[in-house]
């Protein structure tokens, strides 16, 4: 068929890498993949997801109602639990921010990733993303024709003197009137594990702010706050949304699927309330409602103790997990440099410079060849033409694979790793 037959959308988008990574994994039946982002096999609420459904559709009257069409902005009393739940987590005695009528749900959060692009991005816009950042989200701008250029991160998040100087070049060129909004995964990011302090937070929407009458428009903050309740280690860290003034530029994102079930996509987001209003008919157009009965299963893990205490075992198992891939990493990549994972699912590796690890490096394929994966670090950082990709790291993760996979597959990278160690040296 020719290319002319399809939209400029479906000529302009590439395969995701994520489609082409779970295709290695299926085609190689032995492999050890450390490149997916799975939640724990093993941990997965079966037996309480079985007594929730029951409970759900134990009644003729309560089953048809769950297995019935549901509203296109998301079930009213799982909005509300949601946006209790954020006003706990932040220890914000201001409840405006997280009103239940800014709460979006939606078939995960990457649905409202897609739907917050498509709302405020035309092709040739431009975001700001994170150095590294999210490849799926990276996927989403290339497909809508978004710009991205990349602001380096730091040990607490984004470089802010990086962030005002990229602003500040937008506006001398001209661009800045095509940069729609900032996205940030803050809380162990995909893919480094770095989590944004909140007072990072506040300083990156008060210097958005301060270029918003060049740019002639709202400049929104994106936070994507996907792994934030898989924190294991240290104290929680409050969102964008407790900013004060400056709340009403943030758009925050979270899920229900990675601190519960991934096989739930539920996901929701917060709204100030003009996008709230153009995402819901967005959304209406998309599927007219996130799937109702999965709603009600996780309403009812949420109003119960299911939810909470499911979680806390996660949180537990994540810690475990996580400790035996660091372990393995120093027993056999002596050489290489990682953020120690405080929660998420994810370390973030990096090699000595010389070693290449890019998706057509010898060293990819050599691990392919120990059946072995890893996400190459190069797919994380957005085509900016201010600088050159890196391509000498590597994400790994340590939620889907078990302890014994883990070892094996850290094992076999070492010494695949120490073949071209030896070479470059």
């Amino acid at each position: 068929m020719k290319l002319s037959a399809f939209s400029e959308l479906a000529r302009r988008t590439s395969e995701p890498p994520i489609s082409w990574l779970m295709k290695l994994t299926l085609d190689h039946p032995h492999l050890i993949s450390l490149a997916a982002g799975f939640t724990d096999h093993e941990s997965l609420p079966v037996s309480e997801a079985r007594q929730l459904l029951e409970e759900i559709l134990g009644s003729a009257k309560g089953g048809r109602q769950a297995l019935q069409y549901g509203s296109t902005a998301g079930d009213p009393e799982l909005r509300k639990l949601t946006s209790q739940r954020l006003q706990k987590l932040d220890a914000c005695a201001d409840g405006g921010p997280y009103s239940p009528e800014r709460v979006l749900i939606t078939h995960g959060s990457q649905q409202l990733l897609y739907l917050v692009t498509e709302c405020l991005c035309d092709a040739g816009d431009l975001v700001l993303v994170e150095d590294p950042t999210y490849f799926v989200y990276l996927g989403i701008a290339q497909s809508r024709g978004v710009r991205c250029r990349g602001i380096p991160i730091e040990g607490d998040g984004l470089n802010l003197r990086e962030l005002d100087r990229t602003l500040a070049g937008l506006k001398k060129s001209g661009d800045l009137k095509r940069l729609k909004l900032l996205y940030c995964v803050t809380y162990y990011q995909n893919p480094s594990g770095i989590t944004t302090s909140f007072e990072k937070k506040a300083a990156a929407l008060e210097i958005l702010r301060n270029y918003e009458r060049a740019a002639g428009h709202p400049i929104y903050l994106l936070e994507d706050a996907a792994y934030r309740e898989l924190r294991f280690a240290g104290e929680e860290t409050p969102s964008a949304l407790r900013a004060g003034r400056f709340s009403e530029r943030v758009i925050y994102t979270g899920t229900y699927s990675k601190p519960f079930a991934t096989g739930a996509r539920v996901g929701f987001g917060v709204l100030p309330r003009p996008l709230f209003t153009m995402l819901h008919r967005l959304k209406g157009n998309h599927d007219f409602g996130t799937s109702n009965l999965l709603q009600q299963l996780v309403l009812r893990a949420l109003a119960s103790c299911f939810y909470s205490h499911h979680l806390a075992e996660l949180q537990t198992r994540y810690s475990l997990k996580a400790a035996v891939m660091v372990k393995a990493l120093r027993e056999h990549l002596p050489d290489v440099t990682w953020t120690e994972p405080r929660g998420g699912l994810y370390v973030w590796a990096k090699l000595p410079p010389a070693i290449r690890s890019g998706v057509k490096s010898k060293l990819f394929k050599a691990a392919l060849g120990r059946d072995v994966l890893y996400v190459p670090g190069q797919l994380c950082y957005c085509d900016d033409p201010s600088r050159r990709k890196p391509d000498h790291e590597m994400r790994l993760s340590f939620g889907g694979a078990s302890e014994a996979e883990m070892r094996e597959g850290i094992a076999r990278l070492g010494d695949v790793v120490k073949q071209f160690d030896r070479r470059a040296k």
